[in-house]
């Protein structure tokens, strides 16, 4: 008789993995896709409703569950706040004119727009791209794809990305190592997006810019609010980890505090009003962020309770598939499926991490979310639900078909850059 004991833990979870991806498609909703794969993975490995109840309540309870939530919903307001006061179009007015190439003006405003997550970002810095484009015939596809491409340089270590932040409480990193490993991969991202600006008709710097004086201060001021959270964040996380060894949250405590002097900052530097200032509290982002960072951690906490990841290690063991195929193919797959960094992080990550520290490479566990990471972010990239990469057709009409077209060397760049990296750091980290 077939029991759901006998049916292999692979296929188990893989049914687990597809309800995840359909409750998403049909639902819309992260948070509770991921409350049913929890649920799910508790009748599929026999975890009793007590078992269940108590892992939930663990995960829960979990300090890191909460700062974590603390942190991308402040994210959300501050990125809020400053698009509804008109500080990050300030701050790119100031910018212009401090550099005369058009090439770097192309690149430099989607990517300042990427420093702040906000969704369809790509539509805040389109009609930037589109006026400095003005004079030069650039095709509306290859022009979706700089807005499109360069707005996302930054998501691979960017501290202010959820999936960046997941990532690193997931898998136990350090913030500020992960960074520091990641950022060859904006400088590959750099290096393979402006392949196609070298075919896109810009060649000289516009001379009207290169005798006027340079005003670098109101820039700088404009900048206040990420560098505050950039600076201060990882100041304080440092000291408050110095101060208070014994602390598990000491550096997401500094970066909740950076965050909320920078939106203070925002708040009485633009003036904004009590009814600006609730309306932006108010928002059902933030208790949907919320609800969806609780039910990531809560599908963790089952995962590893269910004892689901010893299983299928043991089943991938003998069948001698590589830790590394499925660490680079399974973030990628669900990337392409959901077109969200975040679902990706959620929903793979769950799964690797267990599987690195069973096969004895926890020492490794850097260059596999390395890996990881790239490969999930390329595959949001590819994904025709990526809502930036909606808006920023839709804005410049461009042909999808050419689109994928332009995307296609990058993104393939990209992952073979990530795999030799992998490689190099494995004899770093070994």
């Amino acid at each position: 008789m077939l029991t759901l004991s006998s049916v292999p833990a692979l296929i188990r979870v893989g049914l687990v993995f597809i309800a995840i991806l359909i409750v998403i498609r049909k639902n819309g909703s992260l948070g509770v896709s991921f409350i049913t794969g929890a649920l799910l993975l508790s009748l599929f490995f026999g975890l009793g409703p007590l078992s269940t109840l108590t892992s939930a309540c663990g995960a829960i309870l979990h300090p890191k569950t909460w700062t974590l939530a603390i942190i991308i919903s402040l994210i959300l307001i501050l990125s809020t706040s400053m698009e509804i006061s008109g500080r990050m179009q300030k701050m790119l007015l100031r910018f212009q004119g401090l550099v005369a190439s058009p090439r770097l003006n192309l690149i430099i405003f989607p990517a300042l727009i990427g420093l702040l997550p906000m969704p369809g970002g790509t539509l805040f810095s389109a009609p930037m791209v589109k006026e400095i484009s003005g004079k030069y015939h650039i095709s509306p596809d290859r022009l979706s794809f700089i807005n499109f491409w360069f707005r996302h340089i930054w998501e691979y270590w960017w501290p202010l990305y959820p999936g960046v932040l997941l990532l690193t409480a997931l898998a136990n990193i350090h913030t500020a190592a992960f960074i520091a490993w990641m950022l060859p991969m904006t400088v590959f991202a750099l290096v393979f997006g402006c392949f196609t600006l070298n075919h896109a008709g810009i060649h000289s710097a516009d001379n009207t810019l290169l005798n006027q004086p340079k005003k670098y201060y109101p820039f700088i001021i404009e900048l206040t609010p990420i560098l505050i959270v950039v600076f201060f964040g990882v100041g304080a996380g440092s000291l408050i980890d110095i101060w208070l060894p014994g602390l598990p949250v000491g550096k997401e405590t500094g970066l909740i505090l950076s965050l909320m002097c920078a939106i203070l900052w925002v708040w009485r530097d633009t003036s904004m009003s009590a009814g600006q200032i609730k309306r932006i509290l108010a928002n059902r982002q933030l208790v949907k962020m919320m609800f969806l960072i609780v039910s990531i951690f809560i599908f963790k906490g089952i995962l590893e309770d269910s004892q689901a990841v010893g299983a299928v290690a043991k089943e991938l063991l003998v069948f001698n598939i590589p830790i590394f195929l499925i660490a680079l193919m399974l973030p990628l797959l669900v990337g392409i499926i959901t077109g969200i960094t975040v679902a990706v992080v959620g929903t793979a990550f769950p799964i690797i991490i267990p599987l690195i520290h069973s096969t004895g490479q926890s020492h490794l566990m850097i260059p596999y979310m390395m890996i990881s990471l790239t490969c999930g972010f390329i595959g949001v990239l590819l994904s025709p639900l990526h809502l930036c990469f909606i808006l920023s057709n839709e804005f410049f009409h461009a042909d999808m078909k050419k689109m994928y077209q332009h995307l296609f060397f990058p993104c393939l760049g990209m992952v073979g850059a990530g795999v030799c990296y992998f490689y190099l750091l494995t004899y770093w980290f070994v």
